[in-house]
Formats: structure tokens, sequence, C-alpha cells
């Protein structure tokens, strides 16, 4: 009697089993996790960090500043303009029996500016300013929480528009080829030939400075590295016997790019991904470093290590934004090596239990009598 064979165990998908491998590589899995959380804190600074309270309780009425703009004269002020809780005066009216005021962890804003400080700007860390001030007296620690933010979803920004543009160009470019490839490469030479910052410094001088003009002039040159990538790979692609079939079967050139090649070309795309963005930051970093960055008032790293470029003594200033900055892109870098091993099938990894492939069951021996015929029938 022949046993029957058990069935197969479902296997996992090829986006499951590179998971479980980045998940391996314990760095970058909590280089991930602390990335996530140092992100998703900074889109909460104004709750974190503000020189608004959260809440204020006065004279039996509840007040919410981070929402709206309360007159002086509504906690016992002389001046309709907006209040300032940081003031001596106001601290000690919320502060009565029946007052009560909840403020952020941090009390200053990133334009918040300590005019109660008692050492000269830029002073040192303190139990007021915990990482000290800058040379305009704004807290290093609000500046820190509030530029790391737009760094992060400047560079965010800036990966997903140059991913875009470069995954556009180089999927035409590879899936075509011929001429379409010839003067695709021959423009991305002569476009990656034009002077970056000199165009920079002719924009910042004609238009006036913003985050948006500055992500759409980035964005101009930021596509041509990923595109020869994916070029590349629809270049390999197109010649598989699956892509040939479609094109025999009528199916749109399109439909195919996107549902066929495309898919099987994202391993260089998502492994990009980290060091584009890490790319992005240090170089919005560099031009606030420059003053061709953010506008002015913006909090930036840049300005920050220009600070203290131009403040020797203040260490602190320097210190505190180097120190961002590099666990910034040490994250980065970290995130973007774990998903290259982890997307690489030629690089040989620990493959984590339950992700090897199972063997068939071995097929049943013949029984004694088929084995003497069989024997029979030879002589």
């Amino acid at each position: 009697m022949t046993k029957p064979v058990s069935p197969l165990p479902p296997g996992r998908s090829p986006a499951a089993r590179a998971w479980r491998r980045f998940k391996s590589n314990k760095l970058g899995f909590y280089s991930l996790l602390l990335f996530v959380v140092l992100v998703v804190l900074s889109l909460f600074a104004e709750v974190l960090s503000n020189d608004k309270p959260l809440i204020v309780r006065y004279q039996g009425q509840t007040y919410f500043p981070l929402a709206k703009d309360y007159p002086e004269t509504t906690f016992g002020g002389d001046f309709h303009t907006a209040t300032d809780y940081l003031d001596p005066f106001i601290e000690q009216q919320l502060r009565k029996d029946g007052n009560w005021v909840l403020f952020p962890p941090n009390h200053f804003g990133p334009g918040t500016i300590n005019y109660f400080a008692k050492s000269p700007t830029p002073s040192a860390p303190s139990a007021d300013n915990w990482l000290g001030t800058d040379d305009r007296g704004r807290d290093l620690l609000a500046q820190l929480i509030y530029g790391f933010r737009v760094s992060v979803l400047f560079g965010l920004a800036l990966t997903v528009v140059g991913t875009i543009i470069g995954v556009l160009a180089g999927a035409i470019q590879g899936f075509f080829g011929g001429k379409v490839d010839l003067v695709g490469q021959r423009f991305t030479e002569i476009w990656s030939a034009m002077p970056t910052l000199y165009l920079l410094i002719i924009f910042s001088a004609v238009l006036a400075p913003s985050v948006a003009l500055l992500l759409v002039l980035l964005s101009l040159f930021s596509w041509m590295a990923l595109a020869d990538y994916v070029r590349v790979e629809f270049l390999r692609n197109r010649q598989m016997d699956y892509v040939k079939s479609a094109q025999a079967l009528g199916v749109p050139s399109w439909k195919i790019m996107w549902r066929h090649i495309l898919p099987n070309s994202m391993t260089p795309v998502v492994t990009f991904l980290p060091f584009q963005m890490s790319a992005a930051i240090l170089t919005l970093t560099s031009l606030d470093f420059l003053g061709l960055g953010v506008p002015p008032g913006t909090p930036s790293l840049g300005e920050l290590l220009n600070q203290g470029k131009n403040s020797i003594d203040a260490w602190w200033i320097s210190l505190a934004t180097f120190a961002v900055l590099v666990i910034t892109l040490l994250l980065l870098t970290f995130m973007g090596d774990a998903l290259r091993d982890a997307l690489d099938p030629r690089k040989q990894l620990n493959t984590p239990a339950g992700d090897k492939p199972v063997a068939p069951a071995a097929a049943p021996a013949p029984s004694t009598a088929a084995a003497n015929t069989k024997e029979a029938q030879h002589a």
C-alpha cells in the first residue's frame, strides 16, 4: 500500500520573505523603528514644544490656546494683543487659586525668544532651556525638533517626486530601447552637466525663496540616478518570455510596463529610497548652511550649523545639531543596508525558519512482488 503524499504547506509571498529577512537584520530593523518613532513625534511638535499652553483653566472657563489666540485681557492683562504665556504676570494670573495651566514638555516654540533668560544669548543649557539658546535667543531644543521635521518631510517629498520621475524616465527608455533609449541617454548626460548650485543661486536672487521653489528645482535633478537603475531592469526584463507572450497576445505597452515589468523591477527602486532620502536631507542642510535653502525664520539644521560655525564658544549649538544630523543619516543608512540585503537574491543570508522550501515527500518503495516481477522480466 502506498502512503498518501502530504500536501505542501502554503508558501510565503516574496514580500513576506523579504520582510522576514529584513527583520532578521536587527540593526536595520531597530533603526526603522527608531526612525518612525522620531518622525511621528516630530509630526506632533506643537504638542511637544510650544510657548502656548495645551489647556488653560481660568476663572471657571476652559481655553485652548493651541487652537485659538486669546487677547491678554482675557487673563487679567491690560492689552488686547495676543497673550504672552511666558510673561511672569500672566503666569502669576494663571496659577492663582482655582486656575491651572497645562504646558507642553518644552515651553518654547521654534520662534520664541526667551526675553527673561538669566544669561546673554547664546546661553548655555539650563533648567529653562534644556539645550541652551541660539544666537537670537531662541530655544535650541525647539529649533531641533521643528528643524528635524522640516528636513524629514522635505526629504520625503523630494524622494517621492524624484522616484516618480526616475521610474517613468527609466521605464520608457528601457522598454522601448533603440532611438528612444539613445535620445534619453543623451538628454540625461546633458541635463546632468547643468550646474545645479549656480541655478539655485540665480533663482534665489530672482524669486522669493520658498520650500516649494526649492523642491521644484531639486526635483529636476534628483531623478537621474534612479532612472539608470530602472532602465537597466527594464532592458533585462523586456527580453523575458512572459513579456513576449503578453506582446503576442496584444496587451498594450503601458499595461505590460505597469503590471508585468515594473513589479519585477522594483528591487533597485525600493533599495535606493533610504539612500535617496538621506541625500535629500543632506542637500537641504548644505543649502541652508550656505543661505540658499528655506526662507529665513524657518527652523533649519543647516542654519544652526552655520550659527555654530560663527559662534565657536557656543559649543552646544554645533554639538546638538551635529548629533541630530548624524543620527538621522545613520538610521537611514542602516535601513538602506538592511533593505538591500533583504531584497538582493545573490546575498546568502540565514533564511528564517518557515521560509525554506519544503522538499516533496519521497516516492514509496516498490513492493517485493513488484520487484520479483521486474527481476523475472529481466531474466
